[in-house]
């Protein structure tokens, strides 16, 4: 597994729509072994392939540090209840935003064994489900921001004084 280069907005490949996957070959296993370490390695819950360049329909998930996801071609089939609260990406880093997603969230894809499953989520989980969809529709969270984006180093510099 390799670190990969997380493109940062501004980069076209971030407002395209993604290609789905019709087999996991190995390049595919790979990518997405990659991508997890690159998500960890970068303190983030989630990650599309688009963020490292790679225009296919997978995303890698994993709120807790301990249960990863890896969703290829996901569908979200189910939605309900509303929660708001900060959101950040590792396209803009340093920059947050209040968006509200919804609460629950079901949705259908492959593993990579290419066999079908449903995940449910709740809270952080939902909102990481719908955000790195939104990646492969070339949809970034902040189209999603109510009011202003924010810097997080001024947030922390308030914080220390």
């Amino acid at each position: 597994m390799a670190l990969r280069n997380i493109r940062i907005m501004g980069d076209k490949v971030l407002e395209k729509v993604c290609r789905p996957v019709d087999a996991v070959t190995p390049r595919i296993r790979e990518l997405a072994g990659d991508m997890l370490e690159t998500m960890y390695d970068a303190y983030g819950v989630g990650l599309a392939a688009p963020q490292v360049g790679i225009l296919k329909r997978i995303v890698v998930i994993d709120v807790d540090g301990e249960h990863p996801h890896i969703l290829i071609n996901p569908e979200i089939l189910e939605t309900s209840g509303e929660q708001t609260g900060d959101e950040g990406c590792l396209s803009l880093p340093g920059k947050s935003g209040t968006v509200t997603r919804p609460n629950y969230v079901k949705v259908r894809a492959f593993d990579l064994d290419m066999n079908q499953f449903e995940l449910e989520g709740e809270g952080l989980l939902a909102r990481a489900i719908c955000h790195e969809c939104d990646h492969l529709d070339g949809i970034l969270y902040t189209s999603h921001v109510e009011g202003e984006l924010r810097d997080n180093a001024a947030l922390e510099d308030e914080d220390e004084e």
